[in-house]
């Protein structure tokens, strides 16, 4: 069987959205999406990074980002300040509170994930993830207008 271009998508939208509505319904009692959840958690791993940065890190809208952190700010779980270098950058850090919240949410998010793994072959994971990579270099366009990742087959 031969997959289409389209089978590959519509899986990855399914696949995205089941894994998306899970997420949400674990976090809804304690008042985050999944969205919400994703800016916390790339800013524990790194934390009073611009926010031009975590837009590119969340692979997200600048608009939808922002939207987020006023909200996320005004729960008092990240803050907004001026960037130490430069002064048209906001620079976005967790508080104590938001890392507490994050640290709770991610303990009771571990079986979503644990269900992600337990889907795979330990080997499979690793393979899975430079699939996923590849696709999102294939479809994030360089400033050329060709893909940003070299496709399969392809030099450089």
């Amino acid at each position: 069987m031969v997959t289409s271009g389209h089978d590959m998508a519509m899986g990855l939208r399914a696949a995205y959205w089941a894994m998306h509505r899970q997420t949400d319904a674990c976090l809804a009692r304690r008042g985050v999406t999944a969205d919400q959840f994703v800016l916390l958690a790339l800013l524990a791993e790194r934390d009073g990074i611009s926010q031009q940065e975590l837009v590119r890190r969340a692979s997200s809208d600048a608009n939808t980002v922002r939207a987020m952190l006023v909200l996320l700010e005004s729960r008092g779980l990240v803050v907004r300040g001026q960037h130490p270098t430069d002064g048209r950058a906001r620079r976005v850090t967790l508080t104590r509170r938001g890392r507490r919240v994050y640290e709770r949410l991610w303990a009771e998010s571990e079986p979503l994930r644990q269900r992600l793994l337990d889907a795979f072959e330990p080997e499979e994971t690793d393979t899975l993830v430079d699939f996923l990579a590849r696709i999102g270099g294939a479809m994030t366009p360089s400033p050329a207008g060709k893909p940003a990742r070299p496709l399969k087959g392809e030099k450089r």
